[in-house]
């Protein structure tokens, strides 16, 4: 089995084509929202704000932690979920995923966004969006007297009292960041579960789909070129002048239709009347030449 009958093998058709249009649809509007709330918390719109709003109520640590360990050139590690690397690579990851978005719809109304190209794609956008949502819910264990081993307290708990009003909007803005990295990466989750079903079919499937693809023809779709012409009349016997009206005419008064299966060949025709001879051609014999003499 060669590589191009592994290649003809692929299923190239979605088992549910009108679903991957409704999960396009659905990833555009999310891919907006999560572009839209990614790129106004960079650099550092309010997460040293909800930061010290959290070390304020004593549930997680103090930012102010981290100047003091650079003062005292003491190593310290700023923890996952208030980093600047999670609000960069969550920027990254969302215009990664749109430009993705807009290259399978173009890849779809070519009709070559194959089940096996959208499960690689796939596969690696929900690996990148699951490390996403693991450092927006990591924990924060800088501080021993004040550990934070689940996700932060605007994830956890309510934007309300306790909490300062005047950050009550960022607090929500940080959950419908959380919120739309959890959507997307449900949504490629149907996209690799689709693709993976696509991939996965009865053989009765795989051998039409094959059909369908035109990689392996069938004898009726053979290109006609190949196919065999019949014989032109009056070729059969070799190279020979195709049969016409004023051939067999002649043919029939010199008797050669005989010779070809259509009777018993007829004797030369010739004047008995005393009349002037039959007007010779080159196709007729000497026998019927009455004429003077051709030497």
């Amino acid at each position: 089995m060669g590589v191009k009958d592994y290649y003809a093998a692929i299923p190239r058709h979605w088992k549910f084509p009108r679903a991957i249009l409704y999960l396009f649809a659905v990833e555009l509007a999310i891919e907006i929202a999560a572009l839209a709330l990614f790129g106004i918390a960079q650099p550092d719109l309010y997460r040293t704000r909800l930061w010290q709003e959290g070390s304020d109520h004593g549930w997680n640590s103090n930012p102010n932690e981290i100047i003091y360990a650079y003062a005292n050139y003491r190593p310290i590690n700023v923890p996952l979920p208030w980093s600047q690397f999670v609000t960069n690579y969550n920027v990254v990851i969302a215009v990664l995923a749109l430009f993705l978005l807009l290259c399978k719809g173009i890849m779809y109304i070519c009709h070559i966004f194959y089940p096996l190209i959208s499960l690689i794609i796939h596969v690696a956008l929900i690996a990148l969006y699951a490390v996403s949502i693991h450092a927006q819910a990591g924990p924060d264990m800088s501080d021993p007297h004040h550990p934070q081993p689940g996700a932060p307290w605007y994830i956890t708990k309510s934007c309300g009292a306790p909490v300062n009003p005047k950050l009550k909007g960022y607090c929500q803005q940080a959950k419908g960041s959380f919120a739309v990295a959890i959507m997307l990466l449900a949504v490629f989750v149907v996209y690799f579960a689709l693709s993976l079903y696509s991939l996965v079919r009865p053989p009765r499937s795989y051998s039409l789909a094959r059909g369908k693809s035109g990689d392996v023809e069938s004898p009726q779709q053979r290109p006609w070129e190949m196919m065999q012409v019949p014989a032109t009349p009056g070729t059969a016997g070799g190279l020979m002048s195709p049969t016409t009206p004023r051939t067999t005419a002649f043919n029939t008064l010199s008797g050669k239709v005989g010779a070809k299966g259509k009777g018993k060949a007829k004797e030369p025709a010739t004047r008995t009347d005393g009349k002037l001879p039959l007007r010779h051609h080159i196709s007729m014999g000497d026998e019927l030449y009455q004429g003077p003499s051709r030497s």
